[in-house]
């Protein structure tokens, strides 16, 4: 099953899924692959085969000079051992293949479930693990099974067949001989049982250790203009640092761990050859067994030291691909919220109405107390407050990507959760300030909203939200690569090609947070008519940055400590006096006095 989420410092991590639930996942998918599983085991096993005929066929080849056979018997046996030695090549050769293939089959459903999973978790549990924790699975967990798949994964299948035949073959010769080649596997669990306690858990908080770095790393480039401005480098640079000396040093510890291991395995091959030797003198001296058989017993178990160092030699790498398949199986089993979605209703009309809206982020810690609201069709209304009032809070819940704890949300009288999430994309739009610019052709980035969209359709689009006359004088025009790799958009522009998304979509709702305020007070006027054009005629809640959107909206509500404390038309409500005129005031005074009007 998947464990609980798990408290840090950094925030709670998604879940992390128990062994079980881990090879349960793992065997699901061996079964879904059965024919390719039961072929690469059984190319496995002839590979390992003629691993471990050549020391057996030493030992006759030493018994037949022993009893001065005519040389066409060694012949035969030198004929044996090239046909063993071709079949045995071969055979690995297809059995590493194969693995690699299976591996690479089920890890590249591993990748896509939780790619799925991702692309559908609501914000808020994003929000509250990290993007960072979110990215390193999907990168440097993803890589570490990758890894193990092409690299590890080969070698210790084949070196556990090849371990496994060998002492049936030490047995075939000579049960004694059989149990003493055992006689080491002790000193091997031992050695097991001292590292694997200590390991895992060392590999566990090397993969959060990761996680945390990337977090650091992630916040740090993405609000890198924040941090300038406010000259943070420093006390980023501190935090980004000890994130990495905490993942180095858990490294180097495991390296240490890991070498002293090595010591135990290495103390296990003595003991075991040893008592193989004694135990084969003793037999041949009682003539219980042959010289040759003797012989090939020690050939066989010295042979075996590869295939076990292997095994055991790779558990550091085995447990890491393990941490990693379980953080990922974790993502892939994160229960999926019940639908109860009824694909026959339809909104009566465009209203949103939200009813004692109560949210938090983390429990007992509301954000929203009991806020209502109704917006009626083709209504344009304002949400303005102080900073931290919980405006994008609202507009998040208004769009339907986060829950509410308490209180509903009805579109046309129906309720968001029974709309179901693809008619509510499709009937609500929101576009917030941070605004991202996909990297390809201009055109492909506005039909984001609505992927059949012609070329006239999204021209028409950027026409009337102002962007076509920048558009035009690129060198492509519309076909213009932009976003990474491509050409750099203002922060003015990037905002006219998500309102250019938004009329393409042409939703019925339309919710823009502080969707003007990356431009500056000198596009941001410009931006403020183009997002009129694009909502013009549908049902729209703007959270207010400036408050000149306010001043033009059909309502203003205002919103202080998760709570509506004002609701009406701008001249009313600064007739009134109250929480909207000190706000309108103070941003006046800004603007008389140039600077860059904020509320």
């Amino acid at each position: 099953m998947t464990s609980p989420a798990q408290a840090t410092g950094s925030g709670t991590l998604l879940p992390i899924a128990g062994p079980r639930a881990s090879w349960a996942w793992l065997f699901g998918q061996l079964r879904h692959h059965r024919v390719l599983t039961v072929g690469t085991l059984a190319i496995g096993l002839l590979a390992a085969a003629m691993t471990v005929l050549p020391p057996y066929i030493f030992g006759e080849l030493v018994d037949r000079v022993s009893a001065q056979e005519p040389a066409s018997s060694i012949a035969v046996i030198a004929g044996v051992l090239v046909v063993a030695a071709i079949v045995g090549g071969v055979s690995s050769g297809v059995a590493t293949y194969l693995t690699s293939s299976l591996g690479e089959r089920i890890l590249a459903t591993l990748r896509e479930r939780v790619m799925q999973r991702a692309m559908t978790l609501p914000n808020a549990v994003i929000e509250k693990a990290g993007k960072g924790d979110l990215l390193s699975r999907i990168g440097d967990d993803v890589n570490a099974i990758g890894r193990a798949v092409t690299d590890v994964l080969p070698k210790v299948i084949s070196s556990l067949l090849v371990g496994i035949l060998g002492i049936v073959a030490m047995a075939g010769l000579d049960w004694r001989l059989g149990l003493a080649g055992l006689a080491a596997v002790p000193l091997y669990v031992l050695g097991l049982c001292w590292y694997l306690p200590r390991s895992a858990p060392m590999y566990a908080d090397e993969r959060k250790a990761v996680a945390a770095r990337s977090q650091a790393l992630m916040e740090s480039m993405v609000g890198a203009r924040t941090v300038h401005a406010y000259r943070l480098e420093r006390a980023h640079l501190i935090e980004i640092d000890a994130a990495a000396v905490r993942a180095r040093d858990l490294s180097i510890a495991i390296v240490t761990l890991f070498t002293r291991f090595v010591g135990r395995t290495n103390r296990a091959e003595f003991v075991g050859l040893s008592v193989v030797l004694i135990v084969g003198f003793v037999l041949v001296r009682e003539q219980m067994v042959t010289v040759g058989a003797a012989t090939a017993a020690a050939l066989l178990f010295h042979r075996l030291f590869d295939p076990v160092g292997t095994v055991l030699h790779s558990f550091d790498e085995v447990q890491s691909a393990g941490a990693s398949l379980a953080r990922l199986v974790g993502v892939v089993g994160i229960p999926q919220e019940r639908s109860t979605a009824d694909p026959t209703r339809r909104p009566a009309d465009s209203a949103l109405e939200l009813a004692g809206i109560e949210f938090g982020y983390e429990p007992g810690v509301p954000v929203l107390h009991g806020v209502s609201l109704r917006i009626g069709p083709g209504e344009r209304v304002a949400l303005v407050g102080s900073t931290g009032a919980g405006k994008t809070t609202l507009a998040a819940v208004a769009a339907g990507l986060l829950v509410p704890s308490g209180g509903s949300v009805r579109l046309g009288g129906v309720p968001l959760r029974e709309l179901g999430a693809d008619q509510v994309r499709r009937q609500v739009a929101i576009i917030s300030q941070e605004v991202h610019v996909f990297a390809g052709p201009l055109v492909e980035d506005v039909r984001l909203g609505r992927p059949d969209a012609t070329v006239e359709q999204v021209r028409a689009a950027l026409e009337r939200v102002g962007a076509w006359d920048w558009v035009a004088v690129l060198p492509e025009g519309i076909e213009t690569l932009v976003g990474e790799g491509g050409r750099d958009l203002t922060a003015a522009q990037a905002q006219q090609l998500a309102l250019a998304r938004l009329v393409v979509a042409d939703p019925a709702v339309a919710i823009l947070d502080e969707a003007t305020a990356e431009a500056g007070s000198l596009g941001a006027r410009g931006l403020e008519e183009a997002a009129a054009a694009a909502t013009a005629g549908r049902t729209t809640l703007i959270v207010a940055h400036r408050l000149t959107q306010a001043a033009t909206a059909d309502r203003v509500v205002v919103l202080e400590h998760g709570r509506v404390v004002e609701c009406g038309a701008h001249p009313d409500l600064l007739a009134a006096g109250g929480r909207y005129a000190q706000l309108w005031g103070a941003w006046r005074s800004r603007a008389t006095a140039g600077a860059h009007p904020e509320h």
